[in-house]
């Protein structure tokens, strides 16, 4: 989705920094008025596998699905979207896809996600 100013935005999760709260899950449903069983981000369990011996890695990835509008009311209102808004952990991010590509230099555990256009 192109803004006012011809570019194009997106949103940045970085999942190094995620806590798995939930809380962009609930934003979105609420923001979107979705049904029960219909998500515009989710979040998908991953795990549990074991790392070694005594420890077991499990966790929650925020997905953001084909539902997700990037809430274009909310940014059309200069607000940003819901799910970033109320992000716990502060580790999701909206603005111009050249700019929060910027910011996955050197790391590994971010997706970019775009509108489709």
């Amino acid at each position: 989705m192109a803004n006012s100013d011809g570019k194009t935005y997106g949103i940045l999760i970085d999942y190094e920094f995620c806590t798995g709260c939930h809380s962009c899950e609930v934003a979105c449903k609420k923001e979107l008025d979705l049904p029960e069983g219909q998500y515009g981000i989710k979040l998908t369990e991953v795990g549990p596998w074991q790392i070694d011996d005594d420890r077991w890695e499990w966790v929650y990835m925020p997905v953001i699905t084909k539902q997700c509008n990037m809430c274009e009311d909310r940014v059309a209102m200069g607000k940003l979207p819901s799910c970033v808004h109320h992000c716990q952990a502060w580790c999701m991010y909206y603005g111009p896809v050249e700019e929060l590509a910027k910011k996955m230099t050197g790391k590994s555990r971010m997706s970019l996600i775009t509108p489709k256009q």
